[in-house]
């Protein structure tokens, strides 16, 4: 399954143009290649996120999504740019998910973070990075495996 990346529409993108957009905005956490996934671990093991603001910043996210009131000044230009580009379609998904109950660091990658969040309807995965002016610039989710 790909991940969904909030950024880039991949709600509505064909699958082979998902896999393009995942690859060019941040590697691919979620999935590692059948090959690579024998030969090493996908993620690290942290023992903290890379970014401290990490699993604040991806509530408030929720929260906003789930609210309606997203606030992109967390996030770059570019993010901010196609989230609000799909928020229509995104924000009565997130929102559907219920209260989140649970968010938990699983590990990070290149700099990003993941997450699971266990909401009341749904269990997912999320990857957040940020770049060097602290912003979110890479946000993607999955529902979990």
């Amino acid at each position: 399954m790909k991940p969904l990346l909030i950024a880039a529409a991949l709600l509505l993108l064909p699958a082979a143009a998902q896999a393009q957009v995942a690859a060019a905005s941040m590697p691919n956490s979620f999935d590692a290649p059948a090959t690579a996934a024998r030969a090493a671990p996908v993620l690290a093991a942290a023992p903290t996120p890379a970014n401290p603001r990490a699993e604040d910043v991806l509530r408030e996210i929720i929260a906003g999504a789930q609210a309606g009131t997203i606030d992109y000044s967390l996030m770059s230009d570019d993010l901010a740019a196609r989230v609000r580009e799909q928020e229509a379609a995104i924000q009565p998904l997130i929102a559907g998910f219920g209260p989140v109950q649970a968010v938990d660091f699983v590990g990070n990658q290149n700099g990003a973070d993941l997450f699971a969040v266990i909401f009341a309807n749904a269990a997912t995965q999320w990857v957040i990075g940020f770049n060097e002016a602290d912003k979110v610039a890479a946000l993607l989710f999955r529902p979990a495996e």
